[in-house]
């Protein structure tokens, strides 16, 4: 085998484990898509406000539940998005300079997120 054939063989495995990679990020993402949409099409006590709750991002539903979710809901979520993303979503709204969250539950999850992470 050539350098040039070796090289575009290895062009071609690389192009291959990339899509593949692409694959599963994309289905990962709507897999949890799908089941923070069941999630929140679930409990409208946590969105009564909101004309179409199904258009929410992440963080919003994240910071509904935390403000106005019970410990069960707030758990469902963490187990739907990961600690690990519950986390950054939260720790990314708490760092601006203005956010919706109550003190009391804003100082809560900050530390719980910090023991838990």
């Amino acid at each position: 085998m050539s350098s040039v054939e070796g090289y575009i063989l290895k062009q071609k495995l690389e192009l291959k484990t990339l899509a593949n990679e692409a694959k599963v990020c994309y289905n990962g993402t709507m897999k949890t898509e799908g089941k923070i949409a069941n999630f929140i099409k679930s409990r409208p006590y946590l969105v009564w406000y909101v004309g179409d709750a199904q258009k929410l991002s992440e963080s919003s539903v994240l910071e509904h539940a935390l403000n106005y979710g019970s410990w069960e809901d707030v758990q469902k979520l963490i187990e739907i998005l990961g600690k690990k993303k519950a986390t950054e979503i939260f720790q990314a709204q708490v760092s601006q300079k203005r956010n919706n969250y109550k003190p009391m539950i804003k100082n809560y999850f900050q530390l719980y997120f910090k023991k838990n992470a």
